[in-house]
Order: structure tokens, then sequence, then C-alpha cells
């Protein structure tokens, strides 16, 4: 049996076309909401076209800009390899028979190339989810010169189905792709500069007439208490609550769920997913044999504790965000918590009671 080492994620890039791109880029969005704003503000006609105008004619440059790269990139075939599931979860849906899926895959190039991870979203018919497990390895294909569009090949040829069913690929060690490689920091900074330069050079420019008209005045802030937003749909539904709650508090999540599974003649989800003031459930199609569970079940008293512990953790640093997925496309009902905080993100899971059986620490 074959058998892939690790390597290394793809380094990322900084060139002085990045930098005049960043700066470019900074420019335009700074100034055109500025102009909008400004224009409103002194009814002045030409500075509102100028800031509509202004980013159709950036992005109208920057598509023919790029186009002798697409056009490189499209006479380049695609390359395929094999990979290895990290861990998948389904994260939304729109028809009834396809589910989007966040894949975290390690994909081994076939070039003898190093190794690296990456994490992208893939719609999974229904019927195919039971062929993705975590540990398997599938068929992967993507442009050689962006090896962050990987697409998982449904269908492969013999041949490489073969060699799928044969081979074990070693992880790599993140973190993972989900996009082109980040930018360093010094993009980001000419960016921003630019962005605060064109913003405040628009409205320098027409201070005189800003400040000769006096500001509308403005109504207090309400101080009731905002309710909550729900939106349901025959694949999915939502909720998000106002700035002053959190799905922490007592009873808030266990409400949520029932105005969203009410109603949906007695439909399964596929996942439910909450953050502190956002809530989405991916229902399971009418009359599949998807492996779904009864959100009605889950140990939501449990659940303030869970995400308590895990932001308690030491080597997440200062905790910033966490969400909580509940599924069980991989067999048994699986709580994973994620936290995000100054030093990486850490992850706690539990099972369907609610215990702890495992932590992967921050990376």
């Amino acid at each position: 049996m074959p058998t892939t080492t690790r390597g290394a994620a793809p380094p990322a890039r900084n060139t002085p076309a990045d930098l005049a791109r960043g700066l470019l880029t900074g420019g335009v969005i700074g100034a055109s909401p500025a102009a909008l704003v400004v224009g409103a503000v002194i009814e002045s006609v030409p500075l509102l076209v100028t800031g509509l105008a202004l980013p159709a004619a950036y992005g109208l440059v920057f598509f023919l800009a790029g186009a002798p790269r697409r056009a490189r990139e499209a006479a380049i075939a695609p390359r395929t390899a094999l990979a290895v599931v990290e861990s998948m979860e389904a994260v939304g849906g729109e028809g009834t028979t396809d589910v989007a899926v966040r894949f975290d895959l390690t994909v081994a190039p076939d070039d003898d190339g190093p190794a690296y991870r990456v994490a992208f979203t893939q719609d999974i018919n229904v019927a195919d989810l039971r062929d993705y497990r975590r540990g398997g390895v599938v068929v992967v294909r993507y442009p050689p010169e962006n090896p962050w569009r990987v697409r998982i090949v449904k269908r492969p040829t013999p041949e490489w189905e073969e060699r799928a069913a044969g081979a074990r690929v070693d992880s790599a060690p993140g973190p993972a792709l989900e996009s082109e490689p980040p930018e360093v920091s010094a993009v980001g900074f000419v960016r921003l500069l630019a962005l605060l330069l064109a913003a405040a050079g628009v409205v320098l420019l027409f201070r005189a007439d800003l400040f000769d008209e006096d500001a509308p005045a403005q109504p207090p802030p309400s101080s009731s208490s905002s309710p909550p937003t729900t939106v349901r749909t025959s694949a999915s539904g939502t909720v998000t609550l106002g700035p002053d709650r959190s799905f922490l508090d007592k009873g808030e999540l266990r409400e949520a769920v029932g105005s969203l599974t009410r109603g949906t003649d007695a439909r399964g989800a596929l996942t439910v997913v909450v953050q502190d003031r956002l809530l989405s459930i991916v229902y399971a199609p009418t009359g599949s044999q998807a492996p779904a569970f009864d959100p009605d079940s889950l140990p939501y008293d449990r659940f303030p504790a869970l995400v308590e512990e895990a932001r308690s953790s030491p080597d997440v640093g200062t905790p910033q965000t966490w969400q909580l997925t509940v599924e069980r496309l991989t067999g048994s009902l699986t709580v994973r918590i994620g936290v995000t905080g100054t030093r990486g993100t850490s992850w706690l899971e539990a099972d369907g009671d609610g215990e702890v059986v495992r932590r992967t620490p921050a990376r």
C-alpha cells in the first residue's frame, strides 16, 4: 500500500504587484463610499455619479488586467491527486438533494511535491454522503497555479479509483488553506493606508460645503430589547438575536430551535450550528436516508458549560469567538465546539449526552 509523507503548505507571496494592487484597492474602497456620503450630504450629483462609477471602472480594469493570467491558467490542465479527509461537516443546503459540506483535506500532489492542508466547501448529494468519512482517501483535482482551489472528483477514472482504494495519505501540518495564500502584513498596511487617505481626501476636498450646513439631529437609540430575526425555508432556518442577548442565556437556544422545527413535518436536522447570537439549522430532505437527528433531543443544558470549558483552555490565549456544531455525518451524534483566540483555534468534542470525549489544542 503506497504511503504519501507529510509536507508543508505553499508559502505566501509578496511582490511589488501585490503592493500596487493593495494601494489601488484601498484607494477605491475609501474614495467610493466617501464620495457617495459627501455627495448625498451636499446634494452633488457629479460626486454621487463618481462614487458609483469608481468601483465599476476599477472592476473593469481589474478584469481586463487579469485576462492574460486567466488565459494562461485555462491552458494548463488541472492536476489530479489523492487526499485524505481530515474532517467534514454540513454547513448548509439550498435544494432537497444536495448538502453543502465543508471539507478539511490533506492533499498529496502526484508530482512528489509537498503535501498540504486545504479547507473548502462543496455540494454533495445526500445519497453520496456515506461515501465520505474522516480518514478516507478521495481523488481531487486542482489548478497547478492555484492549489487551494481543490474539488473532490465524485466519479474518478477506474485507475484513480483503484489508486485511492489502496493508498494511505499521512496528515500534513496546518494551517489549512481556505483561499489564496494570505497576504503579508505590508500589503494589508498599504491597503488600509490608501483607504484612509482616499476617504480623508474626499472629505477635505469638500469640507467647505460639508460644514456650511447644520448636521441633522440624530434620534436617540432605542433602549428596548431587540426581538430575534427568524428566517425559515424548506431546506434550512436561521435565528439572529439582538446585541443584548446570547444563545448561552438560559432557555434561549432551546426556544429558538423549537421555533425553527415546529411545522416542518417532523423532519430531522442534518446539522445545527450555533454562535453567540446566530443559530442555523439544515433540515434533512423529506424521504431521504441522510444521517439526521432530532434537534429537540440535544443536551441544551450542557451547552453553556461546554462552551465555557472550551473558552477556558489556556492554550487558546484570549478567546474571541466560538462556534458549536452538532452533526452525525460520521455515525454517532457529535457536538463540536471551536474557540478562536489570540493563539489560534482549539476544539472540544462531546457525545450526544454532552460528555467531553476529545480535546484538540490550539494550533
